[in-house]
């Protein structure tokens, strides 16, 4: 269901445009990627939403040794603060995007605002470590709920096209910023308010958005009722579940324990399971012949590549700059908050670039270009580089976010209103399986090498040749078609 997205403002420098057949303007006129204000209304509650999800993922990190001595969480039991968010987050995604597109996702989106801003309440309030861990639980329970279905919210409301793209730009913009700020504001209200205020912060987000989104969002669900995959739901998410926490485990223990590799293979094989079930399902969970388009294959790919191996520099960079160059962790915080200004610049002009060479190949060479500064970094020395850091990973970041923008649109495209929730849920479950697993898979070399300084060489090296292997392919495997833009080809 889409909303007249376009303005109506008359006179003398500005015509009411004429509506096109979904209350849009005529195709390529301005007017056509201009926001009437409730458009604006609408796109503001869910990026706010999307924004405030980002943001949990952040914030709390630099608090985490005043919140172990505050609740009496050890050392090697803060990843929990960590792994316990995370687990829901990945695992139940495409299982709510499925259900939100049967049973409506403007009422699942509410659920998920109201649980997200009760759980950050709870983890606000904890008295121990496992109200705490339990709150942080049902956060991502509560951000498995909001993150498909804001998005797929986003891509029915907003007609595909240039209105998509812009929606879609400002969407990434705000998402890249909120890791970033989080690590910014997370360092600050530490330090003046304590740990508290960072989950209070989302408990206020959370308000704002659900006072808003009930008398601006329009309702949409499919048309017809199918009965839910159960067996589809069950493997996909032990499987996601089971990979997530491997993956979460070995990022703080390494691959040597035998319940990491015992985890991991469950959840392979809980994945090659649902594989076998969809085929043969009625009404599959996923649909394997959407899996089979070229971009929605190849889409997924760049987005797991981008988010995966960006978080991974991020990783090692805030290692190098605090324990070989001697960085405070506010002067850390300044190199990653010109890195978000840096993105947010680039969230600007990412959908026009799209509208004019269109997304497939703004996604390859987004890639390409995030690989090559990745290998700038190479260029760093033992006692001098935050200047090259912070040149080299803001530019990197620019091409990034038109990475993630990008594969957005490249994966949505000509998907029909019906299936979006399963379009963006793939879009959002590549987002948290790249971000779960670049940093166990890479990240953890740069502890185990020699000295940190070759460790992180090290991993800049495989990650810059990875994400230039990835742009490759995909410019191949994508071909000809630009995706939207001029010269559209067929997915």
């Amino acid at each position: 269901m889409a909303i007249d997205t376009t303005t109506t403002t008359t006179g003398p420098e500005t015509a009411a445009p004429t509506p096109g057949p979904r209350g849009d303007s005529a195709p390529g006129s301005p007017a056509a990627a201009r926001l009437s204000g409730r458009a604006k209304l609408v796109l503001f509650v869910l990026c706010a939403a999307q924004f405030m999800v980002a943001l949990d993922f952040s914030v709390l990190n630099v608090a985490l040794p005043a919140l172990g001595r505050d609740l009496g969480l050890g050392q090697s039991a803060l990843q929990w603060a960590v792994t316990a968010f995370a687990l829901p987050s990945g695992g139940f995604l495409l299982l709510f995007g499925r259900i939100a597109d049967l049973f409506g996702r403007k009422k699942l989106f509410l659920t998920g605002l109201a649980l997200f801003g009760a759980a950050s309440l709870l983890a606000t309030l904890a008295w121990d470590p496992a109200s705490f861990l339990s709150g942080r639980a049902l956060q991502g329970l509560g951000a498995a709920v909001i993150v498909p279905t804001g998005m797929s919210l986003l891509t029915t409301t907003f007609p595909e096209g240039p209105l998509r793209d812009k929606a879609l730009g400002i969407s990434g913009t705000l998402l890249s910023l909120g890791f970033t700020i989080g690590m910014v504001l997370g360092g600050v209200m530490t330090d003046t308010l304590g740990w508290r205020s960072t989950m209070g912060l989302l408990v206020a987000f959370a308000i704002v958005v659900l006072a808003l989104a009930p008398g601006l969002l329009p309702e949409s669900r499919t048309p017809e009722r199918p009965r839910l995959d159960v067996p589809g739901a069950v493997t996909v998410t032990g499987g996601l579940l089971a990979v997530i926490y491997a993956l979460s485990t070995a990022a703080q223990r390494g691959f040597g324990g035998a319940d990491v590799w015992g985890t991991l293979l469950v959840g392979i094989a809980l994945l090659a399971a649902f594989v076998v079930v969809e085929s043969k399902a009625s009404a599959p969970l996923v649909s394997l012949p959407m899996l089979k388009r070229r971009t929605v294959a190849w889409g997924n790919l760049g987005g797991l590549v981008t988010f995966s191996m960006m978080s991974t520099v991020v990783f090692v960079l805030t290692l190098y700059l605090q324990e070989t160059l001697g960085l405070s962790s506010f002067e850390t915080g300044l190199v990653f908050g010109i890195q978000g200004l840096a993105s947010a610049v680039a969230g600007t002009y990412a959908a026009r670039l799209i509208g004019r060479f269109g997304s497939r190949r703004v996604l390859a060479v987004s890639l390409l270009g995030q690989g090559a500064f990745v290998a700038a970094l190479l260029g760093l020395g033992t006692h001098a580089g935050a200047l090259l850091a912070t040149v080299a990973v803001s530019l990197a970041s620019m091409c990034h976010l038109g990475a993630i923008i990008s594969y957005g649109v490249t994966v949505t495209s000509g998907v029909p209103d019906e299936e979006q929730g399963l379009a963006t849920g793939l879009v959002t479950t590549t987002q948290q399986v790249g971000l779960t697993v670049g940093i166990p898979l890479l990240g953890v070399l740069a502890t185990t090498q020699g000295s940190l300084f070759d460790g992180v060489r090290t991993v800049l090296a495989i990650d810059a040749v990875i994400v230039v292997a990835a742009a490759a392919l995909i410019a191949v495997g994508l071909g000809r078609g630009p995706g939207r833009g001029p010269g559209r080809g067929k997915a």
